[in-house]
């Protein structure tokens, strides 16, 4: 039976010395009213305070400000022509893919039978038509001789009025004859010139139609022999050969088998003149522009290069722009090998440069910070020509000046911020 609690008492003992403890709490109420008093008097005076490790500072420097992007690309040939068919027909190829070919020889052949057959009979034509002028020219010479024997005996006749004309007269004025065989020999005169007269127009006439009719035979025999000239090109382009000297990249087409007019059949590219096929973000497509340079990096090294060509469509948010290098090829360059390109977008020189930071975003480029004996001054600035790591001052900001380039967000907006 339990009587009392008194064995779980326990006696305590008195501090050696009571005012310690009170001395230490009164330091910690003293310290904690001097820092709310402290709080109190920036929150009245309307003082924005930041801590200096939360925050990036830069220098404002004189330089030169690049703007430029950075690309992935790939090598292409810059000539590779494709190969279509000239006409309709059977494709033989006498090539494969890989092989190394001269310009000018034949890489395919294309069966026409329906072209070679226009083609022989429009030659037919054209023998055709020669015989017809030359057999015009003939005839033409027969009836130049008619005419002028038409002619001749019209002068002989005219001649022989003129005669016995001259004879009457004669006898007339001696009283030989009576006036009737006058008249007579006058009206057979008039009669032989009427005649003679004629004979001339119609020798000049039937002159100019046959030489008209020889003339229209042969336009019609250059007409012809340009169709059969047209012809036989289109025949002799029924041979496929090689534009450039290079080699054979694909056949687009089975071989032996049926092509229409116009088909592509293969290609060729010429591995002396490589160029860079660059795929830009569309987003820089309005600062493209022929005639930029551009570095493409080939293993450690850099080469210069220019753009030559834009596309003019963009496929799938990209532009394709080829460059061209300068100078000579950077050794152990392959086809459709990967590389990583840098153009040149614009470049400003001898300007005041700033690290680029969210405060551009922040302040939408108007607005920085100066840090000035322990506070950020708020100041307006304009920038410009902007990269992925730096941003141009154009006013607002002198050389050797320290600019906040982290977020302003804590700021507030203050005209006068002090760093702790």
């Amino acid at each position: 039976m339990i009587k009392d609690t008194t064995a779980q008492d326990t006696r305590i003992t008195r501090p050696a010395f009571p005012w310690l403890r009170a001395a230490s709490i009164s330091l910690v109420l003293l310290v904690g009213a001097g820092t709310a008093i402290t709080v109190a008097a920036r929150w009245l005076s309307g003082e924005v305070v930041v801590k200096n490790e939360r925050l990036r500072i830069a220098e404002v420097r004189a330089g030169d400000l690049l703007r430029d992007v950075s690309v992935s690309s790939r090598v292409v040939a810059g000539v590779s022509p494709t190969l279509y068919a000239p006409n309709a027909g059977t494709v033989t190829f006498h090539v494969r893919p890989g092989d190394h070919v001269d310009q000018g020889a034949v890489l395919a052949n294309i069966d026409s039978p329906q072209l070679t057959s226009q083609l022989a009979q429009e030659q037919a034509k054209l023998q055709r038509l020669d015989i017809d002028v030359k057999r015009q020219a003939i005839q033409n010479q027969k009836n130049d001789l008619v005419a002028r024997k038409d002619l001749q005996q019209a002068a002989v006749a005219l001649a022989a009025a003129e005669r016995e004309h001259q004879r009457n007269k004669l006898a007339w004025d001696r009283g030989a004859i009576n006036e009737v065989d006058l008249r007579r020999a006058e009206d057979e005169l008039s009669s032989a010139r009427i005649a003679h007269d004629h004979a001339v127009e119609e020798a000049k006439l039937n002159r100019a139609s046959r030489e008209f009719e020889q003339r229209t035979r042969e336009l019609e025999l250059r007409q012809q022999a340009l169709l059969v000239e047209e012809l036989e090109r289109l025949v002799s382009g029924l041979k496929i050969r090689a534009p450039i000297a290079g080699m054979v990249a694909s056949l687009l087409v089975a071989d032996k088998t049926s092509v229409a007019d116009n088909s592509a059949l293969l290609s060729v590219v010429d591995l002396s003149q490589l160029e860079v096929e660059a795929q830009v973000p569309e987003i820089y497509a309005d600062t493209l522009g022929l005639g930029l340079s551009a570095q493409v990096k080939v293993g450690p090294a850099e080469y210069p290069g220019t753009v030559t060509s834009i596309s003019p469509e963009i496929v799938q948010g990209q532009v394709a722009a080829r460059i061209r290098f300068e100078g000579d090829l950077p050794e152990g360059l392959r086809q459709n090998q990967r590389l990583q390109t840098r153009l040149l977008l614009d470049e400003h020189r001898d300007t005041l440069v700033l690290t680029r930071g969210p405060f551009v975003q922040d302040g939408g480029g108007r607005i920085a910070y100066v840090v000035r004996d322990g506070y950020a001054e708020r100041s307006s600035i304009e920038t410009g020509l902007t990269n992925s790591s730096d941003v141009e001052i154009v006013s607002g900001l002198n050389p050797g000046d320290q600019v906040v380039i982290s977020s302003l967000e804590p700021f507030r907006n203050a005209e006068r911020v002090r760093l702790d």
